[in-house]
Parts: structure tokens; C-alpha cells; sequence
């Protein structure tokens, strides 16, 4: 980043809330990698368990750098098997036994076809959770169709919501799908290890789709169209749910993004922008006529927004108490005082490029806080000390039949 700042350093002996949980992750890309992330940034001991080429996550490069993989492996070690291998599959189920927690993200069907179904997992390891991360889910006509983030971003409604009315629906720029299952499943774990502890459980499966955590994201849509029966429309930075909610274009050709969900403030922003008549027009004066004639509200705003720079938009609209924000991107980001003071992003010591900026770790914990213990390691790194760990050598993966 921009300023200044001491450069975080790998400790290994660190010791977080999860510290003595073992994850076993068969997971690839996305969204298992951000499930056992955030378990990893809090202690748990996560093996990743790649095929000899690698997580496909590893490919994923900018400039020459796998970036997403130095970010979503922190905290984890590797063990390279090739599960096409009957000594391999024998070792996997052998740290299985170890294990607390194992991620997979097969086409349903794929993991019982292995000889690993949940039933015999949990017969050898009955306290095992098992998060089985799939597109649609384990069950329903479309459990086998691949399940990339980009098609549940499409069918679970998202897509059709964002963007603009006379414009093709927009996907979002980034796994977005994934992240989200991948924060869900997060919190799933730490549910069953609750219910485990408790002992109203020993093990279980946990069934966790892509589809259904984004589309829980649209929250009350399938209610409003049942009692309204209308599909809401795209309305690009917009909303037609309140107004004014939309980014305005600033003097110097920068953004604000600006909320008035509230009547208060709402009428405090037309006080703003010089315009206090529109607060007794019936047009404006509550929020569902707004909505209705969100086009003039925009159009007041964004007359008085054009003619100030983004500073002093928000420092005008900010001092009479509207809610109003800049839009940023990664180079404001770097530059920005919260950021920084908040430690949002560190930098974190790599040993290909001296330092790189990272997600921090959060949630913030005042007690027993997460911490940065290991790099993202390389194809099978750990597989040595893995393997001894449960009593075998390299040996041992040697095909003997």
C-alpha cells in the first residue's frame, strides 16, 4: 500500500480459537479455498489435499503471479496425492480418521463413486462434519450440472437485478458465489462443532450449494412478487426500493454514492442540494412516491453533485448529516486514512515478493484473535510432515499392487 507499514511476519506458533481442529480440504478454487481460509486464519490445522498439478486455483495469475492463491492458501499446508491411486485414496481416508472437519467440492456423486461416501466417512470417523460444496445442490434435478459461480450468479436471480434497465444484466466482476458460500460455510462449521461439543451430535453432512446462499442475498424478492406479482427490473446504481439511492457524477469526474433510506434523511439531503420545496411536492414527499419518480429526484442531485468537486460533496453533505460515500477503487483504497488506521489491508511478507497486500484477518476478536502462522504453500510442501503425522512415508504412496 501507499504509506508506510511494518511488514506482517509468519508465526507458526501462534494459536487461535480453532487451534487443535483438523481440516481436511479436497476442495479447489473458490469457494471451499474461502471456507477454509477463514477457518485456517483462526487456528485450525488446514491440509489441503491437491492432485500433483496443483489446486486450480494456482493458475489464476496476474503478471506472472498466482496472487489469489498466495491470498486464499495462507494458513494452510499441502500434501500432493493422486487419488487415481489406490495408495492414495487409502492415505486420504487415513487422514480422514484424524480429522474434524473435511471439504469437498465434487459433482454430487463423485465422492461415493471414490469409495468415500459420507455413511462409511462418519462409520470410521463418527464426530467427522463433512461440507460437501456444490452448485445446486446434493439433491434436485440439477445436482449434476457443473457448478460454477457464474451460473448460479445467472439463475438464482442476481444477474437479472443488476445493471441497467436497457442494458444486458451484469454478472459480478469476481467469484461472488463462491465468496458468499464460502463465508456461509464458514459458519456452518462452526455451528456443527457447536452441536458436536453440545452433544446434540456427533458428525454430519452439511449440503451447502452456491445457489442458495446468493439467492437468500436478494432477501424478501420471491415475497414481493408474490403480493405484488410484478418481477422488479434492473435499475442500475439505483434502487426501486427507496429513494434517492444512486452514485452521482462529481466536477472533477469522480463518484458519491449517496443513500437517503429514511424520511429524515431524505428530506435533509433536498435541504442539502437546495431544493426544500421538493420535500412538501407530493411527489417527494414520502418514499414510495420517490421511488415512483425516482428519475426527477436523481435529476435535482445531481445538478447540485456536478457542479462540486467529490471533496466538497462530501464535506457539504456530510456535515449536515446526509449518508453519503465515495466510490472507490483499489488505488483510493491504498490511500485512504480508515484503511489504513483500521489495518483493513496488511502487508504480509512473501518470499517472492518481499511483501504483498492482503485481506486482514477478520472478524477482529478482542481475546483470541486469528492470526497469520504460515505462507501459501507450494504443491504438496507439507507432505513429508503430513504423512508422518499419521505414520507413513513417501513410501507408502508408492503403488504396490
Amino acid at each position: 500500500m501507499a504509506e508506510t507499514k511494518t511488514t506482517v511476519r509468519f508465526q507458526p506458533e501462534q494459536k487461535g480459537p480453532l487451534h487443535g481442529i483438523r481440516v481436511i480440504d479436497l476442495s479447489r478454487v473458490v469457494a471451499g479455498n474461502m471456507l477454509s481460509l477463514q477457518l485456517g486464519d483462526f487456528g485450525a490445522d488446514v491440509v489441503k489435499v491437491e492432485p500433483p498439478q496443483g489446486d486450480a486455483l494456482r493458475e489464476w495469475r496476474d503478471h506472472g503471479h498466482s496472487l489469489h492463491w498466495k491470498t486464499y492458501g495462507r494458513n494452510k499446508r499441502s500434501i500432493a496425492l493422486n487419488l487415481r491411486q489406490p495408495q492414495a485414496l487409502r492415505t486420504l481416508k487415513k487422514l480422514l480418521e484424524t480429522a474434524d472437519v473435511f471439504i469437498e467440492n465434487f459433482r454430487p456423486g463423485t465422492l461415493e463413486e471414490m469409495g468415500l461416501s459420507p455413511q462409511s466417512l462418519l462409520e470410521i470417523n463418527p464426530g467427522l462434519i463433512i461440507v460437501r460444496i456444490s452448485g445446486f445442490g446434493q439433491t434436485g434435478p440439477y445436482a449434476k450440472l457443473p457448478g460454477f459461480g457464474t451460473l448460479v450468479e445467472a439463475m438464482s436471480g442476481f444477474a437479472s437485478r443488476t445493471g441497467f434497465p436497457d442494458r444486458e444484466p451484469v454478472l459480478p466482476p469476481l467469484a461472488l458465489a463462491d465468496m458468499i458460500s464460502g463465508l456461509t460455510g464458514a459458519n456452518a462449521v462452526m455451528m456443527a462443532l457447536f452441536a458436536r461439543e453440545r452433544g446434540d451430535a456427533e458428525g454430519q453432512v452439511i449440503d451447502l450449494s452456491l445457489l442458495e446462499p446468493i439467492f437468500a442475498s436478494l432477501g424478501p424478492e420471491a415475497s414481493i412478487y408474490s403480493v405484488t406479482g410484478k418481477v422488479k427490473q434492473r435499475s442500475g446504481s439505483g434502487s426501486n426500493t427507496v429513494s434517492p439511492r444512486n452514485v452521482y457524477l462529481c466536477s472533477d469526474g469522480k463518484y458519491v454514492a449517496l443513500s437517503g433510506s429514511t424520511q429524515v434523511i431524505a428530506m435533509r439531503i433536498f435541504d442539502i442540494v437546495g431544493r426544500p420545496e421538493m420535500k412538501d411536492d407530493p411527489r417527494f414527499s414520502t418514499n414510495v412516491e420517490r421511488v415512483r419518480h425516482r428519475e426527477l429526484v436523481d435529476e435535482a442531485l445531481g445538478a447540485w453533485f456536478v457542479t462540486r468537486t467529490r471533496d466538497d460533496a462530501l464535506k457539504a453533505m456530510r456535515a449536515a448529516g446526509a449518508t453519503v460515500g465515495p466510490v472507490y477503487d483499489i488505488a483510493d483504497i491504498s490511500t485512504d486514512p480508515h484503511f489504513a488506521e483500521r489495518q483493513i489491508v496488511v502487508d504480509v511478507e512473501d518470499a517472492d515478493l518481499g511483501s504483498i497486500p492482503q485481506h486482514n484477518i477478520f472478524p477482529r476478536f478482542s481475546t483470541t484473535p486469528g492470526g497469520f502462522r504460515h505462507p501459501a504453500p507450494g504443491i504438496g510442501e507439507q507432505t513429508e510432515e503430513i504423512l508422518a503425522e499419521i505414520g507413513m512415508t513417501l513410501a507408502d504412496l508408492e503403488d504396490k499392487a
